[in-house]
């Protein structure tokens, strides 16, 4: 299973046990009681199987009647759901071949149904009231409520600070875009740092999910911060992406998230993924943008007319010496539109340069 895949699976495995479930409030029952556990998640032919004894329940689930079966020593089969309570006191014979990092045996019994099926299995220990999760390769152990929002709020800081450097380069950017002087490097820095804060966001995401209920202004705080930033990225992309780049811009914003911490700060390697095969210094390389990220910021334009405009024309700069009859000639605009957008472009222009200059006097 590779990271992208693991961090999604955990995410949805820390949704269904989030404080403010059902089946959360069942587990909580159990950890205040320290009667233990091993619940199973899953009703599935394969993990039937390895189920052997006990007795068959079929209710609906309630955290009572989750909690009341707990006090036996056996497991507990969800359905794959979790609404209803299938088997209690039931035992688990999984492939003893199959390789557990476990000492207790209930932990090891949940390991190796979480391999064989891959089913989210929860063990709770008896004695020191720790809830873990496995599910495949999945081993995670959930943490106190208050623990796990001290490590948000600090990582919420950490993107926070990371999306401030990310508005800045793009600003940057957008100065030179609109004065024709980008280079590869500006380019493939904003990338880098976009690249960062995506990967912070993921962390937040993680605790706001083990946090469930309690963390909804996390959330709301988060989704505010990460606004436009994936569109922008694949626009960039759009923009910058060398011609001979079979690839779309969605797959190449994939391939820039996956690189490694290490990998992201070689600019060239983020160069390299746009198409391009730099050799020396990336701020010697001049690049021009085609339009897609200012057009589609300048005005909300539809998506259809921003690709005629920029098959017309061919790049931004070109698009912002074309006068109202140039414009009203690509299709799907107009006169009116074209008016429109030609005084866009340069309120759009004159804001952006003025505040520069601005920050340039005050620097």
């Amino acid at each position: 299973m590779n990271n992208k895949n693991h961090e999604g699976t955990l995410l949805e495995c820390l949704k269904r046990i989030a404080p403010g479930t059902d089946l959360r409030l069942g587990i909580e029952y159990i950890l205040q009681a320290k009667t233990g556990g091993l619940i199973v998640i899953g009703d599935s032919e394969e993990v039937l199987k390895l189920v052997n004894g006990g007795f068959y329940i079929g209710c609906g689930f309630s955290p009572n009647k989750f909690y009341e079966l707990a006090k036996m020593d056996g497991a507990i089969v969800l359905s794959s759901n979790a609404r209803r309570i299938l088997y209690a006191n039931t035992h688990l014979f999984p492939n003893p071949n199959i390789k557990t990092s476990e000492t207790g045996t209930r932990h090891r019994t949940a390991e190796r149904v979480a391999k064989q099926t891959e089913t989210l299995v929860i063990s709770i220990s008896q004695k020191r009231d720790v809830v873990t999760i496995y599910k495949g390769n999945i081993r995670y152990m959930l943490e106190e409520s208050r623990a796990v929002l001290s490590k948000a709020n600090q990582a919420l800081q950490t993107l926070e600070k990371y999306k401030e450097g990310l508005d800045d380069l793009s600003f940057s950017l957008t100065v030179k875009e609109l004065e024709d002087l980008t280079t590869l490097f500006d380019v493939c820095s904003v990338l880098q740092r976009s690249s960062i804060v995506q990967k912070t966001e993921k962390e937040v995401k993680k605790h706001i999910y083990e946090l469930g209920a309690d963390g909804r202004l996390l959330s709301m705080q988060t989704e505010e911060l990460m606004a436009n930033v994936s569109s922008d990225f694949v626009d960039i992309i759009n923009d910058y992406k060398h011609p001979d780049n079979k690839f779309d811009a969605v797959q190449m914003k994939g391939k820039i998230n996956a690189l490694s911490a290490d990998e992201l700060l070689e600019l060239n390697r983020v160069a390299s993924i746009l198409g391009f095969k730099p050799e020396g210094n990336l701020k010697e390389i001049n690049s021009r943008p085609r339009g897609f990220r200012i057009l589609s910021d300048v005005r909300r334009l539809p998506q259809s007319i921003i690709v005629n405009l920029i098959e017309k024309f061919g790049n931004l700069k070109s698009i912002l010496d074309a006068d109202v009859d140039d414009l009203s000639e690509v299709a799907g605009i107009g006169k009116a539109r074209a008016r429109s957008t030609y005084a866009r472009l340069k309120k759009y222009s004159e804001y952006y340069l003025h505040n520069e200059s601005y920050n340039r006097r005050r620097k």
